[in-house]
């Protein structure tokens, strides 16, 4: 995923922009840095423990106009970092990590109290907060009683120029389905593959998860043909779903979902799930359709995508249009500009 994460920065870069990335990674994260020219390189090559590393951080005064934090997690440490200077701190996040923990462990669970807690502190002493959705923004305001004015948008983004229909894709004998993300509960793919136990398609599934070994055994003896290709390399993929027909992603829950986002950019028909961070961007039945978490209501909107090919023609052309107009890399760089530029002054 790292080319995809750094296709930003390059662009901010080619504005004038100079960048440092502060990693919790060793010796070998200092490489990276030959993929941006000019890119400057902060990890851990001390190999010290977690909190010694962190102590290391907050002692070592940085030059910046602005320390963004990536996710939440280690956000208390960037925003550590930037009082140490006159840089203003943005807490960036593509998700919230409460919503995520307590859907995984429960409300009331030791990892939702830390999440919730870490939430409150950073979000309460952030200069700007940064989310992906308006959803997201919301929730923010009402759980940390956050100042509106305090939280802008900036969606994630996709390549446009290299995720894009390919019109030499010739039909296969069999329709074929993509699924892109991680092996995991919150995926939802047992009910995927139920959905899609007797009816003779192919599945392709990439990436990799702890689920792996037990949803191969359980995809067994089924009609459809699944295919379990594990991690492959981002620049691979606008290749990889282009020989796809119809991308779904089953997931109970998401953020921002840069794997559906992909997907529609290639023109493929989308099918989602009807959860929060997916009914952000499928608007069902014009640029992709939505359906139940359950086996059965999936069943039906994939058969009505397998069943007609105007439909599917149509939803993958508005899913493209869509990603184009609100997600596409430059229009995201603009926001991202326009954000360093305020608060640098």
């Amino acid at each position: 995923m790292l080319d995809r994460e750094l296709a930003l920065y390059r662009q901010l870069q080619a504005r004038g922009v100079g960048i440092e990335f502060v990693t919790y990674g060793d010796q070998q994260d200092l490489a990276f840095a030959s993929q941006i020219p000019g890119l400057r390189i902060r990890a851990n090559t001390s190999n010290l423990n977690l909190s010694a590393y962190e102590r290391k951080l907050l002692s070592e005064p940085v030059q910046a106009d602005m320390v963004k934090s990536n996710q939440m997690a280690g956000a208390d440490i960037a925003m550590g970092v930037a009082r140490k200077t006159a840089a203003k701190f943005v807490a960036r996040c593509g998700y919230l990590l409460s919503e995520f923990q307590e859907r995984r462990y429960g409300e009331r669970s030791r990892e939702a109290k830390q999440a919730r807690k870490l939430e409150e502190k950073v979000f309460s002493g952030a200069d700007w907060i940064t989310l992906t959705t308006a959803k997201m923004a919301e929730a923010v305001v009402q759980r940390y009683k956050v100042h509106p004015e305090k939280i802008g948008i900036i969606p994630n983004y996709v390549e446009t120029d290299r995720f894009y229909p390919i019109s030499e894709h010739q039909p296969t004998q069999k329709l074929r389905i993509g699924f892109v993300g991680r092996l995991d509960t919150q995926k939802n793919l047992r009910n995927l593959i139920a959905a899609l136990v007797d009816i003779d398609v192919e599945v392709w599934l990439i990436g990799y998860g702890p689920l792996k070994e037990e949803l191969e055994r359980f995809a067994e003896g089924a009609v459809a043909q699944f295919k379990f290709f594990g991690n492959i390399p981002n620049h691979d993929l606008p290749r990889m779903l282009n020989q796809c027909d119809i991308f779904v992603m089953p997931s109970l829950y998401e953020g921002h979902p840069k794997a559906l986002l992909e997907a529609m950019a290639c023109g493929l028909p989308a099918l989602g799930t009807r959860v929060p961070g997916i009914q952000e961007i499928i608007t069902d039945g014009e640029n992709g359709l939505l359906s139940e978490i359950g086996a059965v209501s999936l069943r039906e909107a994939i058969q009505r995508l397998l069943d007609d090919a105007e439909l599917r023609a149509r939803l993958g052309k508005a899913g493209r249009e869509y990603v184009q107009t609100h997600f596409a890399l430059e229009r995201v760089v603009d926001l991202e500009m326009d954000l360093l530029n305020r608060l640098a002054g």
